[in-house]
Formats: structure tokens, C-alpha cells, sequence
């Protein structure tokens, strides 16, 4: 028998099957399907949690018409794949009645904070930042807890962000339009093991 993540592909609904099946058995367990690969993304530590709460305030702050959402979306624009970045910034209501997996289109950016763990290097340095750009999201926000440092994507051309801007935490960072809010990084310091 074939392991999932050793077939070459799945199929768009043979995810969504697999996903509702493990989240209704299995308690914590997060499934995400990029480049036709099935993948397990970690469950988030206390730090973990505690960096997108700060990232949330700032957002709610600076840009009150957005919300910082906890939502799967469909990303790449050639080949089928699921994401469950750890935050999506949107207005709102820009998620009402899609279900667990929905599109971009009204996506401002996504977040992603490191998890300390083998895949986190091809996962969210490389992979995702692809899927996002093929995506066509304006910005994609790594915040890298192994190097501690910052990274923005940003100005996506359907295959790759055309700029990257990284800096040590502690410094500050503009995130570029759409999005518009400046980050004062200082704080994620004390989040870091």
C-alpha cells in the first residue's frame, strides 16, 4: 500500500475528503495540500499563538475595515492546492459562505510563523511562497522564529514575489500596499526559544 504523501498527486477532493476525515478523528491535526502533496502543518505553540495575537492587534489597529482570519484557502493557480496559512488578512466579510477552503481573491496578504520542526524550511520558504505568489496574493508575511527575522513578499507576477525585504526582530518593517501598516518588531523577541 501507497502511503498518501509518497503518491506523486492527489486530487483536489480526494484532499477535502481526507481533511474532513482526519479533522473529525484526530484531534490537532492540521492538513494542507500544496503542489499536489499532501503535508501535515504542526499545531502552534504557545509562542506561536501569541505572535499572531500581536500581529491581529496591530492589523485591527492600523486597518480596522480587515480581519485577521484563521482560513483554508485554494491556492496556485495551475495545479490544485490547499493552504491553511496561520493568518489571512481580509475584510471581514470576505469569507462568508465559502467553507473551509476559499478563494483568494479578496486576500490583502498571508502570515506564517515558523514552527520549529523538520519541514518548516521547504514549507514555508519555499513552497508556500510560490503557491502564494501563483495565487496572485499581494503580500506574504514570514516570520521566521529559527533566524529570528522578518520577511515580506511582496508584488506577486504569477509565478514568484518579485521583491523581498527581510530584517532582524527588533527593527521596523513597512508592509507594502495593499496592506500599509508599519511593524515595530521588537516584540517578537521575547517569542523565540
Amino acid at each position: 500500500m501507497t502511503a498518501l504523501s509518497d503518491r506523486p498527486h492527489m486530487l483536489p477532493e480526494e484532499f477535502e475528503e481526507v481533511a474532513r476525515l482526519a479533522a473529525r478523528t484526530a484531534e490537532g491535526l492540521r492538513l494542507e495540500f500544496i503542489n499536489g502533496k499532501l503535508g501535515v502543518k504542526p499545531v502552534p505553540d504557545g509562542d506561536h499563538g501569541r505572535i499572531i495575537q500581536w500581529l491581529m492587534r496591530i492589523c485591527i489597529q492600523a486597518r480596522p475595515d480587515l480581519w485577521l482570519h484563521d482560513q483554508g484557502l485554494k491556492v496556485q493557480s495551475y495545479r490544485a492546492g490547499h493552504a491553511r496559512p496561520d493568518g489571512t488578512l481580509a475584510p471581514a466579510e470576505a469569507f462568508v459562505g465559502q467553507g473551509e477552503w476559499a478563494g483568494t481573491e479578496e486576500v490583502l496578504m498571508v502570515v506564517e510563523v515558523t514552527s520549529y520542526d523538520s519541514d518548516t524550511d521547504r514549507r514555508d520558504r519555499v513552497e508556500k511562497p510560490r503557491a502564494y505568489a501563483e495565487s496572485g496574493i499581494p503580500v506574504y508575511l514570514l516570520i521566521d522564529r529559527d533566524s529570528c527575522e522578518v520577511t515580506v513578499h511582496s508584488d506577486p507576477d504569477g509565478v514568484r514575489y518579485e521583491r523581498t525585504l527581510t530584517v532582524p526582530f527588533g527593527r521596523e518593517l513597512v508592509l507594502p500596499e495593499p496592506v500599509g501598516v508599519v511593524l515595530d518588531t521588537e516584540p517578537l523577541t521575547a517569542w523565540v526559544r
